[in-house]
């Protein structure tokens, strides 16, 4: 205990802040600028190398590594001795000159020092780093000291963000801010998460999606606008899904589907070639291109190439046999022609599309939002993009007509009365919303963490989630 509040008192004592004035990586690229200049640089410890009277020590700030040079001449024999006690894990600051040693290290040689934090307890091992996945996630601090990969990864994502933002704005549009917490969650097919608000005393929703909110603003008069953000699915947590994720959505009035593909494939190939030099990369030991034009097949057409028939004109049992067949089993609630259309597509067609492929007119029965195909009412203009069989994409030219809205959610309203957890609820006031007016809209909604897995070659979307969900270690 005394030894505790000891390192206590220390950490106590040491300075508020620290006037770093170089970082890592600036000195490394332009050292024939930095060359013999004094600069102050802050950071963790990282290695420690005694050599009689020099030691070295690495220190590792928000861009990289460096060395300090502590040499036991120039600091005398007290300071010398404090640089000898630090430890990895340690926080320091020091001031000296760049230079490079006799082996050719870019390196500051200390004139002063100071420590900033003390590590009290050890990184995991240099040697084997930290490898353990469930530790790196829970721990995820420590992932990003010991890995710097993971560290590249999450400044990656920042990268892309800003790409996305700067993209849409250049081309008009504006970015909004949407509930959270819903009265009714919509937007999706899927299982909410309910929460409580005291003040209010009534159940409420997490988001699942913002569609409708943003919805709203289209007929409020605001033609193009955007959001970045947080949904929650109290759904599968596995490579590629997440309860909670991160979706960027955006509408355009007086646009279409078409347009939110354009614009779907302009976008990505944007922030590919922003980040690569190319639209190519390799993704799991796959070449893939993001060159638009981006392919296009039928919903439909797809599937009635894989079994031989034409799905659409079966009736309900015929068509369940179907995808009994296929080996595909109804949750409760899910024996419905939605479910066994997207199921159908899910298995036979969705595996072999590893290059950027829109997937476009669905069954009407699996699109609420959506407006019916122009000459054919069976079917309605939506696509999903899917890149090496993973759906990156969602778009619609929206539905403006209230009275069919309304249609569709008491239709919904059935599948839920059938145990379904991922209907749609019956939202009257959007519905109200669009009985004012809703101009013709196309809309689209992105996975920023599956494009982030796309861009970083990760299989697991927990790689591109700073704190993934995890479950909860009870030791």
């Amino acid at each position: 205990m005394a030894e505790t509040s000891d390192i206590s008192d220390v950490i106590a004592g040491m300075p508020y802040t620290y006037a770093v004035n170089a970082k890592a990586a600036q000195i490394k690229k332009g050292y024939t600028e930095w060359e013999g200049k004094e600069v102050s640089v802050a950071g963790r410890v990282t290695a420690v190398r005694k050599a009689g009277k020099l030691v070295f020590i690495d220190i590792l700030d928000s861009t990289g590594k460096i060395q300090a040079y502590f040499e036991y001449m120039a600091l005398g024999e007290a300071s010398f001795a404090a640089a000898k006690a630090y430890n990895p894990g340690d926080m320091v600051g020091v001031s000296g000159t760049i230079f490079k040693t006799s082996v050719g290290e870019i390196s500051v040689k200390v004139k002063t020092f100071v420590q900033l934090a003390k590590a009290m307890r050890p990184l995991p091992d240099k040697w084997h780093g930290l490898q353990n996945v469930e530790i790196r996630y829970r721990k995820r601090h420590l992932d990003l000291v010991m890995n710097p990969e993971v560290r590249d990864i999450f400044l990656k994502r920042s990268t892309v963000i800003r790409l996305i933002q700067r993209f849409l704005d250049e081309r008009g549009f504006v970015e909004f801010e949407t509930p959270v917490i819903q009265p009714l969650y919509g937007g999706a097919d899927a299982e909410p998460f309910k929460t409580h608000v005291n003040t209010l005393g009534e159940e409420d929703y997490l988001r699942i999606s913002n569609e409708l909110y943003l919805k709203r603003l289209i007929i409020g008069g605001l033609e193009r606008v955007y959001e970045i953000y947080k949904a929650f699915r109290n759904e599968d947590l596995d490579t590629t899904h997440s309860p909670e994720f991160t979706m960027i959505e955006w509408y355009q009035a007086y646009a279409d589907y078409n347009e939110m593909m354009r614009l779907n494939e302009e976008l990505l190939a944007h922030v590919v070639r922003q980040l690569n030099g190319t639209e190519e990369l390799v993704y799991q030991g796959k070449n893939i291109s993001m060159k638009p034009p981006f392919r296009r097949i039928s919903f439909i057409g797809s599937i009635n190439e894989k079994v031989g028939k034409d799905v659409l004109a079966l009736d309900d049992e015929e068509l369940f046999k179907l995808a009994e067949a296929c080996g595909i089993r109804f949750e409760k609630g899910k024996r419905n022609r939605a479910h066994a259309y997207n199921k159908l597509l899910e298995v036979l067609v969705q595996p072999g599309l590893v290059q950027p492929t829109f997937v476009v007119d669905f069954p009407a029965e699996t699109s609420p939002l959506t407006r019916p195909k122009r000459g054919a009412p069976k079917l309605v203009e939506r696509f999903e993009l899917y890149v090496n069989g993973v759906e990156l994409s969602n778009a619609y030219s929206e539905l403006q007509n209230p009275v069919i809205q309304r249609r569709n959610f008491e239709a919904e309203a059935v599948k839920s009365n059938e145990g379904d957890k991922e209907a749609e609820p019956l939202d009257m006031d959007f519905i109200e919303a669009m009985e004012y007016g809703m101009p013709p809209t196309g809309g689209l909604g992105m996975g920023i963490d599956r494009l982030m897995m796309l861009v970083t070659d990760k299989a697991s979307i927990k790689e591109v989630i700073l704190f993934p969900m995890e479950k909860r270690d009870r030791k």
